[in-house]
């Protein structure tokens, strides 16, 4: 369980929360799943903590990629739909330059418009047709612009941003209008 910003199981403290390498609520969640599983299997406490304190995360999944002049560079590109992207938006503290877009599979964007009102400084719409992320987000974010590169995508993002900001590529579509796949969308940013 989660008390006082450490990760507990039972009695017996695990790991700071602080100490996780990897963002998110959801990720809090996973560890103290991981805590659990480990213990029912006989894991000693600090060979867990250990573990989770290192665990940096998975490749395309709202990883940290680069810092450079203040700004910090998330490659989520796994985040092929609206949920895997309202988590990404979720943890972020700082105002965010978001990269989104790809081949639409039918998606709902409602549920992310009150996390980009509230963190969003700008959008980057990076795919052929960006029609429903304009209409889902004109007048929530200040600015939305359209690329069709990922390299034209990261010197907008550079433009954009500030130090102090993050450039988050969760596209929360497929990848399939300009890339082969997500990793190589991931690879291209």
């Amino acid at each position: 369980y989660l008390f006082e910003d450490a990760l507990y199981y039972k009695d017996e403290r695990i790991i700071e929360r602080n100490q996780l390498k990897v963002k998110g609520e959801h990720n809090v969640y996973n560890a103290l799943f991981a805590i659990a599983v480990s213990k029912i299997m006989g894991i000693d406490g600090g060979l867990i903590s250990q573990s989770l304190s290192n665990f940096k995360g998975v490749k395309h999944r709202i990883e940290l990629v680069l810092e450079k002049d203040g700004i910090r560079y998330y490659n989520d590109s796994k985040a092929t739909n609206v949920d895997a992207a309202w988590y990404a938006l979720e943890c972020q503290t700082r105002p965010v330059v978001w990269i989104v877009g790809g081949t639409d599979k039918g998606n709902d964007y409602s549920t992310l418009v009150e996390l980009a009102r509230e963190k969003v400084k700008a959008i980057i719409c990076l795919g052929v047709d960006n029609t429903k992320i304009h209409a889902a987000f004109e007048g929530v974010v200040p600015q939305i612009c359209d690329v069709t590169s990922a390299a034209d995508a990261v010197k907008m993002a550079d433009s954009l941003a500030s130090a102090g900001d993050v450039v988050l590529l969760s596209p929360c579509c497929a990848s399939f209008d300009l890339f082969k796949n997500y990793e190589d969308r991931g690879r291209q940013f």
